[in-house]
């Protein structure tokens, strides 16, 4: 019996399969074939450079090559990862990457959709406000690492002096941020979240604008009050773009290597993932476990993506599902 139903099922399947292939007119085939031979050769150059300097640095992670001593490198397999992963030095890096991007992806969902919302209320002088708001993002992060470097420096800074004001002499104009593995913590954290809010803001933005206004009224009508209304109608009728917003920032965030290699060096503890995987690179020439630990970040930034789109269950071709 169970033959005869897998049968029938299998011959349903191809049924249907065939009927669809049959409800493509002449005209459809012949414009995904137009569509297959101009963006062809774009999809494979892209495949190409998309995956070669992946399966270009997995492969060299199986070496145990320094760059210095080409003629000593030899296969050791899979030595460079369980180093790696036994390495207390590893796991504080990843550690304090996780911290940054936690911290800045919160702070910057927040503010960026206060602000989002601000826009989307502001009729006349929107155009201005998304310039201004643009203008911390439009700077290059060297540029704005610089910039928060010098202003939090004891000596030529000047944000001591304000507090120092501010707080009527009780803050020490002295005080050292970049002394401590906090304080340096949260002068990165601020950099990163002044720089890229207003991307954050922007996505979240276009997703405010998607929301029916109808039935935010209609809710209102209904007795619902503001923050009911975020819960029950905004914020699910725009969860693909807080998914996309969420995704790119976190991603984002946890291959951060400027603000912290331009403000610390990777002193007091600050060492990012991609800081390691620099200084193993490029200062020790250890092509093998450079590239070992560039394969394990790239791993991080596929399961932060998988988890993360799971989280939020949006199919972005579909809808919520």
């Amino acid at each position: 019996m169970s033959t005869v139903a897998d049968t029938t099922t299998g011959e349903r399947s191809t049924a249907r399969r065939s009927e669809k292939k049959a409800g493509l007119s002449d005209r459809t085939r012949g414009e995904r074939r137009l569509g297959w031979k101009l963006a062809g050769p774009a999809f494979v150059v892209m495949l190409l450079v998309t995956f070669y300097p992946i399966v270009y640095a997995l492969y060299l992670s199986l070496f145990n090559y320094r760059l210095t001593d080409p003629a000593a490198r030899r296969f050791v397999w899979f030595q460079n990862y369980i180093t790696s992963l036994s390495d207390p030095l590893f796991w504080k890096a990843t550690g304090i990457t996780a911290l940054i991007t936690i911290v800045t992806l919160v702070v910057e969902l927040v503010f960026g959709m206060a602000i989002a919302m601000v826009m989307n209320k502001i009729v006349l002088p929107r155009r201005t406000l998304r310039t201004v708001v643009l203008i911390p993002y439009s700077i290059i992060t060297v540029v704005s690492a610089f910039s928060w470097l010098y202003a939090f420096k004891f000596d030529t800074g000047f944000v001591n002096h304000w507090l120092h004001f501010i707080s009527f002499g009780a803050f020490d104009p002295s005080y050292n941020w970049f002394g401590g593995t906090w304080s340096s913590l949260t002068i990165v954290c601020l950099s990163e979240i002044w720089k890229t809010t207003p991307f954050m803001s922007l996505l979240l933005l276009a997703g405010l604008a998607q929301v029916d206004q109808s039935m935010e009224e209609a809710a209102e009508v209904d007795g619902a009050s503001w923050w009911q209304r975020q819960i029950k109608v905004v914020f699910p009728s725009m969860k693909g773009a807080i998914m996309v917003a969420v995704v790119f920032r976190a991603l984002d965030a946890f291959r951060i290597y400027d603000n912290p290699f331009v403000m610390t060096g990777g002193a007091n503890n600050t060492n990012s993932l991609s800081m390691l995987v620099g200084q193993t690179t490029v200062n020790q020439t250890e092509i093998g476990m450079g590239s070992a630990l560039a394969v394990l970040l790239f791993i991080f930034v596929l399961i932060i993506a998988a988890g993360l789109v799971r989280l939020f269950k949006v199919d972005l071709t579909g809808g919520a599902k």
